[in-house]
């Protein structure tokens, strides 16, 4: 008994341990005791956000981040950005702020990680070709925020999930890192609200891009999204010959640097001290309107390009004769089908009858990495 006495007290110490930093966390902060779970559990050793981050970053779609498109879609040059980079990178810079202001950073990394686990192979490319077919299909919007929170919900773990907390789901959902705002305010929300949420945006893509994260912690998450891909980007361009440093209007160079280093750390130390001490998150007027006018060259200068009209033809025809075989594949049974084989043959029961056909289909693709993508389509043309 007495061994048994003295690992229950192990145990307690070891949480203890976990917990002790969130005695000095900032008022506006998410303790552990805060969070939420769909369905309850007991809890170990771990904090519950703490928790979280170790079943994202076990979970197989963690590992397909490796091989899905954060711009460039299959580019030869090896240092490249890839999806797994974005995630990162926006895991440091928003612990880093996190950090600084006193939130709770388990719960910023457990967002930050999970927060593309929705994108689909092709980047925004295969998003726009998804969503196309989702409202042809189903009439539902597809946006990659709202998948992510669905695969962790409803297809993670063989269709059964992985329980992550509120906290987590709802800063997966409202990360859209596309809305840049001048400042950040968090919205209480209870599992009611976010699943009102969560179900409106299927129906209204729009609205659901200015849905706001219920903590702190996911504004944090939110901005720095945008500041983990915005200067990266630049150099992923400038890497692979698409235009020079020096083609980046001064203004824009003057306020926030021409690098990703000094854009990071431009931006970073802006939002540390405007929103030290406060109940929201924002940048200086200076460093916003920068920060805007930067997105905006992006745009035009990287993203709008990224793949030729050729490619988007392509690729387009490509999911979209995927998805009716697959489809097909599945009314009559074919069970030597790579859905099945790869997919369906592993999900839970209560996902298969749960779950409309072609939104089977849709979660498969979804959840395909680019060299996957590709070889499907090859072997039926």
């Amino acid at each position: 008994m007495s061994g048994r006495s003295d690992l229950m007290e192990n145990f307690e110490k070891a949480k203890e341990n976990f917990l002790s930093k969130e005695k000095n966390l900032s008022k506006y902060a998410t303790k552990s005791s805060d969070a939420i779970r769909f369905k309850e559990e007991n809890e170990d050793i771990r904090p519950p956000f703490f928790h979280d981050i170790d079943r994202i970053i076990h979970s197989l779609s963690y590992t397909r981040y490796l091989n899905k498109t954060q711009v460039y879609t299959l580019n030869s040059n090896d240092h490249v950005s890839t999806r797994i980079t974005h995630v990162q990178l926006v895991s440091k810079i928003a612990r880093t702020i996190g950090r600084a202001l006193n939130l709770n950073e388990d719960l910023i990394e457990a967002i930050a990680l999970g927060h593309d686990i929705g994108h689909t192979p092709l980047g925004h490319a295969g998003e726009a070709i998804l969503n196309r077919l989702s409202i042809k299909e189903l009439g539902e919007y597809f946006a990659h925020n709202i998948q992510g929170v669905r695969y962790y919900m409803n297809v993670a773990t063989d269709g059964k999930g992985l329980n992550l907390t509120l906290q987590t789901l709802d800063g997966i959902m409202t990360h859209n890192g596309e809305m840049l705002s001048p400042i950040y305010e968090p919205m209480k929300k209870d599992k009611d609200e976010f699943l009102r949420e969560y179900n409106e945006s299927y129906k209204d893509l729009k609205k659901s891009k200015t849905y706001r994260p219920m903590t702190l912690e996911g504004c944090v998450v939110r901005i720095s999204d945008i500041i983990g891909y915005i200067g990266r980007d630049i150099e992923d361009a400038i890497m692979i010959d698409r235009f020079k440093r020096s083609d980046i209007p001064e203004s824009i160079r003057d306020v926030l640097g021409d690098n990703n280093r000094d854009i990071v750390n431009t931006i970073v130390l802006d939002i540390i001290n405007e929103s030290i001490d406060k109940s929201y998150i924002k940048m200086s007027d200076k460093v916003y309107n920068a920060l805007f006018a930067l997105k905006k060259f992006n745009n035009e200068n990287i993203y709008k390009y990224s793949m030729t009209k050729e490619e988007l033809d392509y690729y387009e025809v490509g999911i979209n004769k995927l998805y009716h075989i697959y489809l097909e594949d599945i009314k009559s049974n074919n069970k030597e089908s790579i859905i099945y084989k790869v997919f369906l043959n592993n999900q839970d029961k209560s996902y298969i009858e749960s779950t409309n056909l072609k939104r089977q289909v849709i979660d498969f693709i979804a959840g395909m990495t680019d060299d996957f993508l590709v070889r499907e389509i090859k072997k039926y043309e």
